[in-house]
């Protein structure tokens, strides 16, 4: 899959619309998307992290919140497998910036969503293989 020019979407990043989406398509998006919504999303919040980070951040939350992307929300499962694959995309260019205080803040917010036998699904951000250990 090629990605999207993020830049194009960061006009689509609010606070508000972020958490509305988050918790309007938590369960059926899944824990590991919104984990890693969520990292990046607290991670813009750190005054440590670089304006061309946050940049590539913001692109990446608009995307997730805009309605008009590659692979439209409402299509079933395959419709946020692009959302999902840009939260990756960024957080690997992104993720010497994440401080485990941010992780963990995170996680936390899961527990808002999920029951812990679903939370385990974030354990592998960057891995669909289970044998590979949490991040």
């Amino acid at each position: 899959m090629e990605l999207p020019d993020l830049q194009k979407y960061k006009d689509k990043y609010s606070q508000a619309r972020f958490v509305d989406k988050i918790q309007r398509i938590a369960k059926r998006a899944g824990a590991r998307m919104v984990y890693a919504a969520l990292i990046l999303y607290y991670t813009l919040e750190s005054e440590n992290v670089p304006i061309k980070e946050k940049a590539i951040i913001i692109g990446a939350l608009g995307y997730l919140i805009s309605p008009l992307d590659v692979m439209p929300d409402a299509i079933p499962i395959a419709g946020l497998s692009d959302d999902l694959a840009v939260l990756i995309f960024v957080l690997h260019k992104v993720w010497n910036q994440v401080s485990d205080e941010v992780k963990t803040k995170a996680r936390g917010k899961l527990s808002k969503w999920f029951d812990l036998d679903e939370i385990k699904e974030a354990d592998n951000l960057f891995s669909d293989d289970p044998s590979e250990g949490p991040v």
